[in-house]
């Protein structure tokens, strides 16, 4: 069933409501559209046929006037000539053609108000076509802003500054221990390589240390 079926009883707005209360109103205003623009090509079918119609009575019509046209004419011609038998003969077509002109003329008035009427009502299909797909492209863009921002609150959903805070003590705590290990590590590789020339001479500098410092103290020794 296509959109205009549907929509005997709606108006356009009613639809866009729907279309944004649906859970993925991108798919269902596509199907709208595609609905909406196959309406439109029966439409487009259906104002051909009746504007078909249309002209053809409207040549019959015309046919018809200017056979009764004619035939008064020659109706004329025959009385000037004192020929009754052929006038009366013309007068009797010319009556003729213009009940058959009357007639087709009825038809063509006719075909013509629902030519004109299918007309308006395929303009007003194919704004509401246009309508709706610059309605789509508004739809689009809200949908995708709306995802994108679902998206953000799912990621953000289990984080705090709370939880920053401890995750950054956490790797704080664990750069100290590595820094601790390391300088630990290089301690030990480096008193692991002194040589025994190392050790005596670190001892001798040790000796003239203290040796310095004796004198210094003794320069200052209270004399009882």
């Amino acid at each position: 069933m296509s959109i205009f079926k549907r929509l005997r009883d709606l108006t356009l707005s009613n639809v866009y409501a729907l279309i944004e209360k649906a859970e993925d109103p991108i798919k269902l205003t596509d199907q709208y559209i595609r609905d909406m623009q196959e309406d439109l090509e029966d439409a487009e079918k259906a104002v051909a046929a009746q504007i078909a119609l249309e002209k053809k009575f409207k040549q019959l019509y015309e046919e018809q006037a200017q056979l009764v046209e004619k035939r008064g004419e020659q109706a004329h011609i025959a009385a000037q000539a004192q020929n009754v038998d052929l006038a009366r003969r013309a007068l009797e077509e010319k009556k003729a053609a213009e009940a058959k002109a009357a007639e087709y003329k009825t038809s063509f008035d006719n075909n013509k108000a629902m030519a004109d009427n299918l007309r308006a009502k395929l303009d007003e299909m194919r704004k509401q076509l246009t309508e709706m797909k610059n309605k789509r492209e508004t739809l689009v863009a809200r949908y995708q802003a709306a995802k994108a921002q679902e998206h953000i609150n799912k990621s953000m959903a289990g984080f705090s500054s709370d939880s920053a805070t401890a995750g950054l003590k956490r790797m704080e705590e664990k750069m100290l221990q590595a820094e601790a290990r390391a300088e630990a590590s290089n301690e030990l590789a480096q008193s692991k390589g002194k040589s025994l020339d190392d050790e005596f001479a670190a001892l001798g500098k040790d000796k003239a240390v203290e040796d310095e410092l004796a004198a210094l103290m003794k320069q200052y020794e209270k004399k009882e």
